[in-house]
């Protein structure tokens, strides 16, 4: 018996108090425990939601791969070869790679701790202010969002390579309908989908980084060994509005943009933490994958097509002879072609364009759980949390209605369209990746504030704090210079600056407005919410069941998935 309740029966029997008074005041303090327990209970579920955690390692790791790899590989890096020349195209992915490192490590390490729905909006209004996890939920949702267009637009280039007298709208609406459709389904579906779909991904940019190999060897049908040839003649790095030096490393500088877009979605893994199993082992495997993703996958194809195909060679995007026929096509396919291989071009674009469309469908996927971890934290209207099943329907509905950009391709030449969106993706991309290196460095900050050792995380990412400043500089430096071009004499137009700086004032308005309107204050590390959400984390680990490999084969398989 508590203390209270002896000196209430001691207050009755002395007549002090009636007993129908203590029976009040207990149903008073009854009535406040359960309102406490409420309000612990609401403030640890902040921003867990009701989304279910049915996505499987296979489906994060595939997902990651997905989201990273689509049409900035397999038609952006022919954009960027036209321009700079493979030597400043090599370089600049490379750099941009280990940028792209540095900043998902740095999420990494906070979605395993903290692995909820959505995930950057979240972190950013805990750690550092309301006004960024506003800014950054609306803008990390139309990056993601306006992802969907993209990759419909690419996939209309590509289909351009096949001879065809369908209007463009049908080709958009056969490729948009089923993405909608897919979205709207439990998230399990949604992720068996990229399963398969990651798979044709893996094994076409393995198989198409051995055929680079084998034909700049001269082991195709013409036997023609190139080697460096393209690299001699027209040189490794091209000139971009100046001769010279000068003009070379503008051309290299302008490639930064093409790359950080050829990247964007690559930390699609993070945004799913609140859905997969197991996140404290699932994500932080799927962190560490991303190296070897970025070596492979990016670099060493980016090297390879560049020793097989020539920066001057007119079917490239963009290249001096743009409008001839099949100029959208992909670099891959133009080696292929240019190696003789007759077959192979036709089934290589057809998997390019179910890559695009993959890629497409991950960041429709991304774009709506982004918005609803908004929804969640009360910054975005509240029909957004509308949800059955575990599907956002309401993201779903805006996601859907934003990505009905893609339909301009009806009036407009596809690579015009791609041009004017992926700038704008990229852009919104540095930027999102700028707020979330500030977001760690304040979450890294937090942790020794509150005696929080970073030996005890779930993942711990290396050389921090030092990754995140140079992603944070880095980002940063791009973002503001990435439009140099439109200020030379005679270059000044609106495709030529809207694109590149559009997002910088509308990201600053949105920031100062919600912090002038709410009056937010910049959040204290001593009043830092480092804990919300991280008890149903925790309670979640001990439940899932721990998968062994019995042999050398699932050895291999549990690397890759």
């Amino acid at each position: 018996m508590s203390h209270a309740m002896v000196h209430e029966l001691k207050d009755v029997e002395a007549g002090k108090v009636s007993e129908a008074a203590v029976v009040e005041s207990r149903q008073q303090q009854d009535g406040f425990d359960e309102a406490e327990d409420l309000k612990h209970l609401e403030h640890e579920q902040r921003n867990v939601g009701t989304l279910e955690r049915r996505l499987k390692s296979r489906h994060v790791q595939f997902l990651a791969l997905s989201g990273a790899i689509g049409t900035g590989l397999f038609v952006g890096s022919g954009q960027a070869l036209s321009l700079a020349g493979p030597l400043s195209t090599f370089l600049a992915y490379l750099i941009t790679g280990f940028n792209l490192y540095a900043v998902i490590n740095s999420l990494g390490e906070m979605a395993a701790y903290l692995p909820l729905p959505g995930a950057v909006p979240v972190y950013a209004a805990r750690f550092v202010d309301d006004a960024l996890g506003f800014t950054l939920g609306w803008n990390y949702w139309y990056q993601f969002a306006v992802g969907v267009p993209i990759e419909i637009s690419a996939a209309a280039v590509v289909i351009g390579y096949w001879p065809n007298t369908v209007p463009n709208a049908v080709w958009i609406t056969v490729l948009f309908v089923p993405m909608v459709l897919i979205n709207c389904l439990p998230v399990r579906i949604y992720g068996e989908a990229e399963f398969v779909f990651g798979a044709i991904k893996l094994t076409t940019i393995v198989g198409l980084i051995l055929l680079m190999f084998i034909i700049t060897l001269g082991g195709a049908p013409n036997h023609d060994r190139i080697g460096f040839r393209y690299w001699d003649h027209p040189g490794p790095m091209l000139d971009y509005l100046e001769a010279g030096a000068l003009g070379r490393f503008l051309a290299f500088w302008k490639v930064f943009i093409n790359a950080t877009f050829s990247y964007g979605g690559s930390e699609m893994v993070v945004v799913a933490a609140g859905e997969c199993e197991n996140p404290r082992r699932n994500v932080p495997k799927a962190v560490r994958r991303v190296f070897w993703r970025i070596a492979i996958f990016y670099v060493l194809a980016i090297f390879l097509v560049s020793m097989c195909v020539s920066a001057e060679d007119p079917r490239l995007l963009n290249a001096i002879s743009s409008s001839a026929p099949g100029a959208a096509a992909s670099p891959f396919v133009i080696a292929i072609v240019n190696g003789g291989i007759s077959a192979l071009p036709s089934i290589i674009n057809a998997v390019i364009l179910s890559s695009a469309w993959s890629a497409g469908n991950s960041f429709f996927y991304a774009s709506t759980r982004v918005l609803y971890a908004t929804a969640l934290d009360g910054r975005a209207p509240a029909f957004l949390r509308l949800e059955k099943f575990g599907v956002p329907y309401g993201c779903v509905g805006a996601t859907t209605l934003l990505s009905l950009l893609v339909y301009l391709n009806v009036s407009s030449r596809s690579a015009d369209v791609f041009f004017w969106i992926s700038n704008l993706s990229a852009v919104s991309t540095l930027i999102v990746w700028a707020s979330v290196c500030i977001t760690y460095i304040r979450f890294y900050q937090g942790l020794h504030h509150n005696g929080i050792p970073r030996f005890s995380l779930p993942f711990k990412s290396p050389l921090q704090p030092f990754l995140a400043y140079f992603a944070l500089c880095f980002c940063t430096v791009v973002a503001i210079f990435n439009g140099f071009d439109a200020f030379f004499p005679g270059r000044f137009s609106a495709k030529s600056f809207v694109p590149p700086y559009i997002d910088i004032p509308i990201f600053v308005t949105l920031f100062v407005g919600y912090k002038v309107v709410e009056r937010t204050k910049f959040v204290k590390l001593a009043e830092m919410d480092l804990w919300s959400g991280k008890a149903e984390a925790d309670r979640l680990e001990g439940t899932w069941p721990e998968v062994k490999a019995r042999n050398f084969l699932e050895r291999i398989w549990f690397w890759i998935a």
